[in-house]
């Protein structure tokens, strides 16, 4: 079977900018791999995360080109060769079995996009303004969340906490789940501190306290820590499988949280949660501001891993220019609608 590959740069606009510890985001750049043959097309969407990723480097588009020009090699010869290029690897999984599924985007038939079951996931509640928290927060109260998230670090804490303080007294943790994610923002000097006022709250896990690459203290923290802390940016860049084994040994934390962009795709998934089953530690699945096309792919790929925690899914309507498709949320869960159809991406890409 001959196969032609291309590929197609696209920016993202943020209907609201979201402010993170890194800085407020406006537009997310992302690459769509577009495959053919005998008639029929995929798509996969190579999730570049600048200032993130671990593939954020000299030479992203030369490689995506090279990928172009031998898409004909075995997958697994690919894949290997991309090793170090984790977004795209991503890409090409999707884009393989868009090409071979009956419809394009029905990459893992299954409960879910038949439209008969879904997937529960959390609110995300962006940085900014006091006042512009407590909006996003009543907001996703009122769409019926029983889980949040909300990103700190980036303004006072003491505010922080006060907005956390206000939530849990108005919902204990029966009724409300909350996490929070750092994004490395903490100080190691004062992260304990923070760690023992935060479980005060009943919070149910942090991601990420410091920055990563503190192996010695992010093990010491999640050694002593009063809740449970969940690795994040920690497994960016560990492509293989003997140094993911190491950082688990190392730290051994409570939790991990696998972005597919960002650890290889479904396989380097895959690895990261066989490894953490052996040594019982907790996961979870997040996207990282992809289009409606990569977030279909990271949800039907979720859904078959059985996981009953709330996942980080809700990203697809933050942006003004998105490809129309099934996807929606309602009540604090993903959904798959089957009578929602995708909008022709000749269209959307134009």
């Amino acid at each position: 079977m001959v196969i032609k590959a291309s590929f197609h740069r696209y920016f993202l606009n943020f209907k609201i900018p979201g402010g993170t510890s890194r800085g407020v985001l406006k537009q997310k750049e992302t690459f769509f791999l577009m495959l053919e043959s005998d008639g029929k097309s995929g798509i996969g969407e190579c999730g570049l995360f600048r200032g993130l990723s671990y593939d954020d480097r000299e030479g992203y588009e030369a490689k995506l080109k090279w990928l172009c020009n031998n898409i004909s090699l075995e997958k697994d010869l690919l894949l290997q060769e991309l090793r170090e290029f984790p977004s795209i690897q991503f890409g090409l999984e999707q884009a393989l079995l868009s090409l071979y599924s009956r419809s394009g985007y029905d990459l893992f038939p299954s409960g879910f996009t038949q439209g008969k079951d879904s997937i529960p996931i959390n609110g995300l509640i962006w940085m900014g303004s006091e006042e512009f928290m407590k909006d996003q927060i009543e907001k996703k109260l009122q769409e019926g969340f029983t889980t949040i998230k909300m990103k700190i670090g980036a303004i006072d804490f003491d505010t922080e906490l006060s907005l956390l303080k206000n939530i849990r007294s108005r919902f204990n943790a029966s009724e409300l789940e909350l996490r929070v994610d750092a994004n490395g923002a903490f100080n190691p000097n004062e992260a304990m501190r923070k760690l023992e006022a935060l479980s005060q709250l009943d919070i149910h896990s942090i991601e990420q306290p410091i920055k990563a690459g503190q192996t010695e203290t992010m093990y010491n923290l999640c050694r002593s820590t009063p809740l449970p802390i969940a690795l994040d940016e920690e497994l960016i860049g560990i492509v293989n499988i003997e140094d993911k084994k190491k950082l688990l040994d190392e730290i051994s934390p409570q939790f991990i949280i696998l972005k597919p962009s960002l650890v290889g795709g479904f396989q380097g998934s895959r690895d990261w949660i066989r490894l953490a089953k052996k040594k019982g530690i907790g996961w979870w699945i997040t996207s990282a501001l992809e289009s409606n096309i990569g977030l279909n792919a990271i949800a039907q790929f979720t859904y078959t891993l059985d996981n009953n925690l709330p996942q980080g899914l809700g990203t697809g309507g933050l942006f003004t220019n998105n490809i129309s498709c099934p996807l929606f949320v309602d009540k604090g869960a993903l959904h798959y609608s089957k009578d929602r159809k995708w909008q022709e991406v000749e269209q959307f890409l134009n």
